[in-house]
């Protein structure tokens, strides 16, 4: 089929598989570091796999812009369609030899798909939620695995802090925490395999780190929210609660609204 006439969710898979190609391919090697300032860092992993997904992108959708989390604004400006993309979401645990990475590319308010390089590919057309053998994506809490993002700057302290939810006395009688540092957890909870994943942040409907699997969440039916409880890109909303049923995201939202209390 000639790429142009994909869909949009085919586009996104396209890209995103284009992308975990090149990460899985520079797994465990020696690569060059650009530092970004405050001790993050891409890598040469990094910039390959963006280039990648950027190849697909142009080819698809030439008339599209598109914001990448290394190479910024690209395209058409202005243009009323743009790509998210972030080539290599936990790029400090790839470097250490973690596996728990993801690839995110998400067209905003539309199609969007995460890969697991390692694992599979997980996308939405922007209604429905599918993993890589075509099968529906099934949220449930029934793992009762909270993903809990501790990593800085911590925009909510001291009204909320993500690490005081851990020692919240219904969290530790209901949950068992998990942090991976990477947005892959999203794809997870649309999955069903965690039962929540809760950050802290500003709002992070347009971020190229978490639309790709804000839109597997809410596309797999999750509850999607910010720390507030408004939904996700509306005014006011900041952070995230991404869970996999109301009962689970109302049992989280007490506990966080005591802490912010």
């Amino acid at each position: 089929m000639i790429i142009q006439e994909l869909s949009d969710a085919e586009v996104a898979a396209t890209a995103a598989r284009a992308g975990a190609e090149v990460v899985r391919g520079l797994y465990g090697r020696e690569l060059d570091r650009v530092d970004k300032g405050a001790g993050d860092f891409a890598t040469a992993a990094d910039l390959a796999a963006e280039r990648a997904i950027l190849d697909v992108l142009r080819a698809a959708r030439p008339d599209d812009a598109v914001l990448g989390e290394e190479g910024g604004a690209q395209g058409a400006a202005g243009g009323r369609r743009q790509w998210l993309v972030d080539p290599l979401c936990g790029t400090l645990n790839y470097a250490v030899g973690n596996k728990l990475v993801a690839v995110n590319v998400a067209l905003r308010g539309g199609a969007a798909a995460v890969a697991d390089p390692f694992g599979g590919l997980f996308r939405t057309d922007g209604t429905t939620a599918w993993d890589e053998d075509g099968e529906v994506l099934a949220p449930t809490a029934a793992t009762g695995l909270v993903d809990v993002n501790l990593d800085p700057p911590f925009p909510g302290a001291p009204g909320f802090r993500a690490v005081d939810l851990l020692a919240h006395p219904d969290f530790v009688a209901g949950f068992r925490p998990r942090v991976v540092s990477t947005t892959l957890a999203l794809a997870w909870v649309a999955a069903g395999r965690r039962a929540a994943y809760v950050t802290d942040g500003g709002d992070l409907s347009g971020s190229v780190h978490f639309a790709a699997g804000i839109a597997l969440c809410r596309a797999a039916g999750c509850v999607v929210t910010g720390l507030d409880g408004t939904p996700v890109g509306e005014d006011g909303a900041r952070g995230l609660v991404a869970a996999a049923d109301t009962v689970t995201h109302a049992r989280l939202m007490t506990m966080i609204r005591s802490l912010a209390g």
